[in-house]
Parts: C-alpha cells; structure tokens; sequence
C-alpha cells in the first residue's frame, strides 16, 4: 500500500491503480433515482397486498 501524496505532488504520478479508485470515488455508490424506484415500487406492492387481503 503506498503512501498518501506528500503536499504540493502532482496527481499525474500516481500509480495508474490509484488514478482508477480516484475516479469511481467521485460517482455515489447509489442513485437517488434507484432509491426513488425502490419506495414507489414498495408502495405499489403494499397496495396490492392491502387490496388483497
């Protein structure tokens, strides 16, 4: 495991493998419109169930 940058380095000489985890770090781990998706589709199936029983 390297080290952290020291101050004032340039980010172009880091190792390719720490540019790469750099990079997918910027992206959220999951999309607000999945967590949108995953209530609403929650509601419809309580909806159903309470239509049915």
């Amino acid at each position: 495991m390297d080290p952290a940058d020291p101050p004032g380095t340039d980010p172009a000489d880091r190792a390719p493998r720490e540019q790469e985890l750099s990079r997918r770090s910027n992206a959220p781990s999951v999309s607000p419109w999945l967590v949108v998706g995953v209530i609403l589709l929650l509601g419809a199936v309580i909806y159903v169930a309470s239509a049915l029983f």
